[in-house]
């Protein structure tokens, strides 16, 4: 379990570790808006498109086989961050990277489902669900504190560098110490629905990451409107493949499980106001409020408690009130975004980590209620030979859900504070993410009630 959760906190905490070093990536390589879009969406775009076929792959070949190749190809891409010399090659290097999170991290979710069953598989579960949003949070403070200590000079470089000497102790942990396991009933790639997917998340993603900072070019309008049509093409390939008998890419008969298919609905407004959230954060604290990376880091070291804790509660709580816990960590974050937005109103420009520490614990503790009970609810009712395909689909949806929250309300927030300022762009910011929770809260009351 240790192994193969390092191996789900990798690609997660890579995700966030870059918003608080993105200045000093601006001024080390000249990168401007666009090109830092980029090291942040080229990432989150390689991610989600192959998180499904990566799973796929793992069912087929086996999934240890492909979580240490993914490991070890996770490493050598994240060396090459290190020491990209321009802002192109290190663009390239994060999109490299974002393919080996993509074959690595599918094979955790589906080892746990093949491997434990009952109490244990739930344990595991809640495990992996608070990893998950530790990783996310931790991320964030890692990179303040890396790019603070700057060491051996190596200032934003050592927050890729970093994962190196944990990608070795990872492959000789996992050569020791992860099964192997394998679908008893291996399909072959579905190469028409994975260009399709592919395709559909791009022409989604790419434009609305790219988009502001690159004054809305042509391309990527044509490419806006290219999504529905390839979300509706990949809809109908995958659904006739399923009614022919063969194993598509995202079987959706997989969706009829309402377990799953509820579960998604749901993590898609939590994930994009989860992301949208800690962007805007990264960027109010150090450019609004002149905090530096450290002390921008050490803003959510509140949430990163109270989620510690929740997670470790969940298990008990999920036992005696079912998925309504998640319906009140719904409410506990809308309160703790709530204090947060208050803070910032009241307390901008002199706001400073004892002001932001009430809202953001309270959020932390909302969101650690919700998250790790979300994910093991989802992949419940999932059969253990379709493992690789379930946790692909739930992770490609949580991807791509963090990668939109940071092209829309990072995107909103980075417009607005253009024009109505650092603290108002915040508030309208937190506003919408309320709005957002609102959302998850009423969608969590269909949510079925008990969970295995």
């Amino acid at each position: 379990m240790f192994t193969v959760l390092l191996g789900a906190a990798l690609p997660l905490i890579d995700f966030f570790i870059v918003n608080v070093a993105l200045p000093a990536i601006d001024a080390d390589l000249a990168a401007g808006p666009a090109m830092l879009e980029l090291v942040v969406g080229g990432y989150g775009v390689a991610y989600s498109v192959l998180l499904v076929l990566g799973g796929r792959i793992g069912d087929t070949v086996g999934r240890r086989r492909l979580f240490l190749a993914g490991m070890a190809a996770f490493g050598l891409t994240s060396l090459a961050c290190g020491l990209a010399p321009t802002a192109w090659t290190l663009v390239g290097a994060r999109v490299a990277q974002g393919a080996a999170a993509a074959l690595m991290l599918p094979q955790v979710l589906a080892t746990i489902q093949a491997t434990t069953r009952g109490p244990r598989r739930a344990r595991a579960m809640s495990l992996y669900g608070a990893t998950a949003g530790l990783s996310m949070v931790a991320g964030q403070i890692l990179g303040g504190v890396l790019v603070a200590a700057d060491v051996a000079g190596s200032g934003w470089r050592s927050v890729f560098l970093v994962n190196v000497p944990v990608v070795v102790a990872g492959l000789l942990l996992a050569v020791r110490a992860v099964p192997e396991t394998r679908s008893d009933r291996p399909a072959s790639v579905d190469v028409p629905g994975t260009l399709l997917l592919a395709l559909t998340l791009v022409s989604l993603l790419l434009p609305l990451t790219e988009g502001r900072a690159a004054g809305w070019p042509l391309w990527t309008w044509v490419a806006l409107a290219v999504f529905p049509f390839a979300a509706s093409a990949f809809y109908l390939t995958e659904r006739r493949a399923d009614r022919l008998g063969r194993t598509p890419l995202v079987p959706p008969s997989l969706l009829r499980l309402a377990s799953l298919r509820r579960g998604l609905v749901m993590l898609v407004p939590f994930s994009i106001g989860f992301s949208g959230f800690m962007f805007a954060v990264a960027v109010a604290l150090q450019q609004g409020l002149r905090m530096g990376p450290v002390a921008a880091g050490l803003a959510l070291v509140p949430l990163a408690v109270a989620f510690f804790a929740a997670s470790l509660a969940g298990p008990r709580l999920v036992g005696r009130f079912g998925s309504r816990v998640v319906t009140a960590g719904g409410v506990v974050q809308a309160l703790g975004i709530a204090l947060v937005l208050a803070a910032a109103w009241y307390g901008w420009p002199d706001l400073g980590l004892a002001g932001l520490a009430p809202g953001v614990a309270v959020a932390g503790l909302g969101q650690g209620l919700q998250l790790p009970v979300l994910m093991r609810l989802m992949l419940s009712d999932v059969p253990a030979d379709r493992a690789g395909v379930g946790s692909g689909v739930m992770i490609t949806t949580q991807q791509s859900s963090l990668a939109l929250g940071v092209a829309t309300l990072g995107t909103l927030f980075l417009a607005l504070s253009e024009s109505l300022g650092m603290c108002d762009a915040l508030a309208v910011t937190l506003l919408v993410q309320l709005g957002l929770i609102v959302v998850t809260v009423a969608l969590s009351l269909r949510l079925p009630r008990a969970i295995r």
